[in-house]
């Protein structure tokens, strides 16, 4: 999506911006000229996590904008209105604002804490709502004045909820701001939508949710840049309430090669969360899905089957590779409790709990995906985000675990 100048000069407010997709919308909008402000919390190095403000900020003047680096947790009042005073006080006032800051935490309700709770909340939903609340009265006064969440379509399906009620809420607290706002402020002119990938995004998030493995299966953010750079660039009075979809917006636009947006062309991508689309109709036409949704071995006779197949291929090698005991509740027509011990020799697993102890990773899906998982027809990572497994314990293990799938996917 090439850039067309329309952003030179204005002044585009985004939180959270230090890497990821803030990062990529603050490159493209500087592209064209823009002054960015960076309101965001990283300015000191993560140990594990790249970049800073400032490091974001020598990007953005390098790519031809003008940045303006803010230390805010939108959590605090004073942080947010300070930052926003020195905007005006720089630039001159707020044209677009872009509320990207997010905090994530996949867990059931009994393994949520009241602060992990109040972190996504204050951050998504109220962060959202009070970054809004202390631009708006100078996005009245902006030239094609925007307000774009990033946050999903408001989908009231029960097994968005299940996993991680704590979350949805919070995200779909920004989205709700999108519902509102963009009807409250209708008589100002300002445009109020919402954009949300269709598949997931290679972020430093991806990373500790999927491990880096997954990385293949994901778009860059670059997506998600080119399609806000459109909807920012749309007429505000005309462009408004929308939960618009990456893909979807840059179509309009005559974009038909996504595959230039892939991690690794041609891979098979895993659908983000919230959208009813399976990874079979995302993928529909690669060579690569159509070759994973073949027969297998370890599709016929069940999980006994899968378990008979994965036991002859335990090894040594593979016990000090995951170090790690799983137990399985699986629903469906093939009900039951499994386990798998690939920490203490020999390793193996079959029916029944784990005997001794607790499990490290405790999953529970249907039966039938789970033959389909270890067959390698369905990703752990696609069935984790569309809520279809459920995982309690160790998340990094559970990710281990994936790792061996691809492994042991051949001789399935």
């Amino acid at each position: 999506m090439q850039n067309t100048g329309k952003l030179a000069g204005r002044t585009i407010f985004i939180s959270g911006a230090s890497r990821g997709i803030g990062k990529a919308i603050a490159l493209k909008c500087a592209r064209d000229g823009a002054n960015v402000v960076i309101a965001a919390k990283t300015a000191e190095p993560h140990p594990k996590l790249p970049g800073t403000i400032y490091t974001a900020a020598e990007e953005i003047e390098a790519a031809g904008g003008k940045c303006l680096p803010c230390i805010v947790d939108i959590r605090y009042e004073d942080q947010v209105q300070s930052a926003v005073e020195q905007a005006v006080q720089k630039f001159g006032g707020i044209d677009v604002l872009v509320n990207n800051a997010s905090a994530i935490s996949l867990t059931g309700t009994l393994e949520t804490p009241m602060k992990r709770y109040d972190l996504m909340n204050g951050i998504n939903a109220r962060g959202t709502y009070l970054v809004s609340q202390k631009c708006l009265p100078y996005l009245k006064g902006g030239k094609n004045p925007h307000i774009l969440n990033i946050s999903p379509p408001l989908n009231m399906q029960p097994h968005w909820f299940k996993g991680h009620v704590a979350y949805t809420m919070a995200k779909y607290g920004m989205s709700m701001c999108v519902l509102g706002m963009a009807e409250e402020f209708k008589p100002d002119r300002i445009g109020v939508n919402a954009l949300w990938p269709l598949t997931a995004i290679s972020t430093a998030a991806m990373d500790m949710l999927a491990g880096v493995d997954a990385q293949k299966q994901c778009r860059k953010p670059d997506i998600m840049a080119d399609a806000a750079y459109v909807v920012l660039t749309r007429d505000s009075k005309s462009y408004t309430g929308n939960f618009a979809i990456d893909e979807d917006v840059l179509k309009e636009e005559g974009v038909q090669d996504m595959d230039q947006y892939a991690c690794v062309p041609g891979h098979p991508l895993m659908p983000d969360f919230f959208l009813d689309i399976t990874a079979e109709e995302l993928n529909k036409g690669l060579p690569q899905a159509a070759a994973a949704s073949g027969a297998s071995q370890g599709t016929a006779g069940g999980p006994a089957k899968t378990f008979e197949v994965i036991n002859s291929l335990v090894s040594e090698e593979i016990l000090n590779s995951v170090k790690g005991v799983f137990q399985f509740n699986l629903t469906g027509a093939d009900e039951g409790t499994w386990h798998l011990d690939l920490k203490n020799a020999p390793g193996g697993g079959g029916a029944g709990e784990v005997s001794s102890g607790k499990p490290d990773v405790l999953m529970t899906m249907d039966s039938e995906d789970f033959v389909k998982m270890f067959a390698g027809e369905m990703q752990p990572t696609q069935a984790f985000m569309s809520g279809k497994l459920r995982i309690k314990g160790d998340l990094a293990m559970a990710i281990k675990l994936e790792k061996l799938m691809g492994q042991m996917k051949s001789k399935l």
